[in-house]
């Protein structure tokens, strides 16, 4: 056989064992649905970058860890009787958990030991987070405040902070400010009122808060927020994801596109992992019981 016909039919051989290899790794990618715990009532997730989530329950504050190219999960935190676990994010080693009106917690990633508690008083609402290179910060739903929880050398201290909330936002009946992340460049955070629809961006320095424009889209029912660049996911309570374009410096965005699925049955937080997102699905139109099936929907991020 001629040296070139020879090398070719090497090459195709070779490509075709690669292929055989790859193909069972993507053939084991979930697709559709992860499935979380019967009962588990979940609002709560965080996906890293190495494909690890975490989502925590309504109910007794459990937290599962897991796979999202598997799917595989087991429990990593059983908390003390009388926690809940609502928003969630793994940062350093650490998951900083918004505790809705039982506190805000930090657990070791690895142990699931709880590393910090903080009581939030009666009528708060704790309800997500974002960590920065130099605070934890969580939305209260029920009050003008933010907490924003230090960190030094990535170490959380041992006081929350209050912060008052002051500009243009306006507490109102219901849940207020819910999901929460940085504008690009990390200046400013962001934060989505679920009762009106609107958006706002927050400077962490004073708390002043201003209306960004989205010209003339509301994004009520607005839960758990996840930016990649300029491109804001917002996970709403109306069964949709909606994509938001931020514009320069963060003053105003535009609803760009619509993410829909039969999988989405009342979407709350979210996450990302290469082109997926992977959005819990709360359920709150269901009467819960022991058996209640729950679940992440996993759909195309675009």
């Amino acid at each position: 056989m001629p040296r070139i016909r020879r090398n070719a039919l090497l090459a195709l051989v070779a490509l075709g064992s690669l292929l055989c290899v790859m193909a069972p790794a993507n053939a084991a990618q979930v697709t559709g649905r992860i499935a979380l715990p019967d009962g588990f009532q979940p609002e709560g997730i965080h996906v890293s970058a190495d494909g690890t989530f975490y989502a925590g329950s309504l109910v007794d504050g459990t937290i599962v860890v897991g796979d999202v190219r598997t799917g595989a999960s087991h429990v990593l935190v059983t908390p003390p009787a009388g926690r809940i676990s609502a928003g969630m994010e793994a940062h350093g080693g650490l998951l900083y958990v918004a505790g809705g009106p039982t506190g805000v917690f930090v657990y070791d990633v690895t142990t699931g030991a709880t590393v910090r508690a903080f009581d939030v008083g009666a009528g708060a609402f704790a309800n997500d987070v974002v960590v920065t290179k130099d605070a934890a910060w969580f939305t209260n739903s029920f009050a003008s405040v933010l907490y924003r929880l230090p960190l030094s050398g990535g170490v959380p201290g041992t006081d929350l902070e209050t912060v008052p909330l002051s500009g243009d936002f306006t507490l109102e009946a219901g849940f207020n400010l819910n999901g929460i992340e940085t504008t690009p460049g990390g200046r400013w955070l962001i934060s989505v009122q679920s009762n009106t629809g609107d958006l706002f961006r927050i400077d962490p320095a004073t708390g002043e808060t201003a209306r960004i424009d989205l010209g003339g889209d509301s994004l009520a029912a607005g839960d758990g927020l996840l930016r990649a660049g300029a491109t804001l996911f917002v996970g709403r309570n109306t069964n949709v994801v909606d994509v938001v374009r931020l514009g320069e410096r963060s003053r105003s965005g535009r609803v760009t596109d619509e993410i829909t699925s039969p999988d989405f049955d009342v979407p709350t937080t979210l996450g990302r992992h290469g082109n997926r997102l992977f959005v819990i699905q709360a359920r709150f139109d269901v009467s819960p019981t022991p058996d209640t099936p729950y679940w992440i929907a996993v759909v195309p991020a675009r």
